[in-house]
């Protein structure tokens, strides 16, 4: 007689075990503890199995196996067996397939290459590759399986990045998708690189490159500065900036267990340098004077230039030194244009006109040697060199304020000392 749901409810367990017989091989097993489960008995080559279908619940909970979905998963099972095929082998492989699939989208790989490549990655840049594509890849393809992307989609993504007025990203996102379909394939996931074929399809945009300041409009930075009546941390990050010409990023998270005063060094590690490689400044007179007033401020934390609302885990925003030049009418729309970045461009002009070694500069300025035995070379042998280019810039900056014959600079109302105002933050 076949089972009804009244007699698999109504049959209460025992001492031993009970089956309760279905039809074509499938029964119920009832334990003494409560437990109803499912099982499924055949033969493959004369050799008796049984297969575990699932739990009967008396109260229907979740993972409850009715009478009627055991029935059909023993017909689905009994076309296996005659394939000689085992159904617990099939549902393992088919879990397994199922993982596979899950671990093999777009983003999946695309983390997973994430994760390989940031050793060798600043932090920066492992979060700017990993915004870049979150923002842009991952809700398009992000969940497709890897092998089934197209160059097709690929090609709306870039143009879409590229509407915006974004085609470096575009490029850069291009390659990125393109090493991660190389990482596929040599991992057996995909059976090409579809990003490709698409090299080329968007156009590089022209470099711009930032515009040094002459030494009449130096003398004027300076003159502006004298009468900026903003946060004092903000005029010492800007003098700094001028005086040392580091990236902005690298001035702006600066720490103070970078400085060395006993030996004038500044000495940035390498996670925190744009090409990856530690840095050292050697540090000017002027410039351990500026950062001895600013121990005084900001000595007790971590950065010489703490986040105003985050002192503890943050530093300066990258927008706090572009905003103090458009205050003082420098930088933004009917100014000269003049942004953090300039600063390097400036320092770069004149110590090449004034006749250091291009080498030298490009080794204070921390362009990556190619040559990786001249690398070592440079930096060994650079530093004194680089000493006395610092402490020369330093003191041309000075010879340039000093017989600077400008006008002190109206100020707006914006640009009182009681009312400006910007934040770190």
């Amino acid at each position: 007689m076949l089972l009804t749901d009244a007699k698999i409810r109504n049959t209460k367990p025992s001492a031993k075990p009970i089956k309760l017989t279905d039809s074509h091989g499938l029964f119920l097993e009832i334990r003494p503890t409560g437990t109803k489960l499912w099982r499924y008995r055949y033969r493959i080559a004369g050799k008796e199995n049984a297969f575990a279908i699932g739990e009967y619940f008396n109260d229907r909970r979740v993972g409850h196996v009715s009478l009627d979905r055991a029935r059909r998963c023993r017909d689905e099972a009994k076309l296996l067996v005659k394939q000689g095929i085992h159904p617990a082998h099939h549902r393992k492989a088919q879990r397994f397939a199922q993982r596979s699939e899950a671990e093999n989208t777009f983003e999946a790989v695309a983390r997973e290459w994430l994760a390989q490549k940031q050793a060798g990655w600043t932090p920066q840049y492992s979060r700017k590759v990993e915004r870049f594509l979150q923002a842009d890849a991952f809700p398009q393809i992000g969940k497709l399986q890897i092998r089934d992307v197209t160059a097709a989609q690929l090609l709306e993504i870039l143009r879409r990045v590229g509407k915006r007025d974004a085609r470096t990203v575009a490029l850069l996102l291009r390659q990125w998708c393109s090493a991660i379909f190389r990482y596929a394939v040599s991992t057996l996931r995909a059976e090409s690189d579809p990003a490709a074929i698409l090299k080329g399809a968007i156009l590089r945009p022209r470099t711009k490159h930032h515009t040094p300041l002459s030494r009449e409009q130096i003398a004027l930075l300076i003159r502006k500065l004298e009468f900026y009546g903003g946060e004092r941390t903000t005029f010492i990050a800007l003098r700094l900036a001028l005086l040392s010409f580091v990236r902005p990023s690298e001035l702006r998270g600066a720490q103070w267990s970078e400085i060395d005063f006993d030996r004038a060094e500044w000495r940035i590690s390498a996670n925190r340098m744009k090409m990856g490689e530690a840095h050292v400044v050697p540090l000017s007179k002027q410039v351990l004077g500026l950062l001895r007033e600013l121990h005084a401020v900001t000595g007790d934390q971590r950065c010489l230039f703490p986040n105003r609302r985050r002192p503890k885990t943050a530093c300066m925003t990258a927008t706090t030194l572009n905003r103090a030049l458009g205050r003082m009418g420098l930088n933004g729309k009917g100014t000269i244009g003049f942004s953090a970045h300039g600063f390097r461009a400036t320092a770069t002009t004149f110590l090449n006109e004034a006749g250091f070694r291009p080498d030298v500069i490009e080794r204070q300025l921390a362009h990556k040697e190619r040559n990786k035995t001249r690398a070592s070379y440079n930096h060994a042998e650079y530093l004194q060199e680089r000493r006395v280019l610092m402490q020369y810039w330093a003191d041309s900056i000075d010879e340039i304020q000093r017989t600077a014959k400008l006008p002190p600079p109206k100020l707006s109302r914006s640009q009182g000392t009681h009312e400006v105002r910007e934040t770190n933050a």
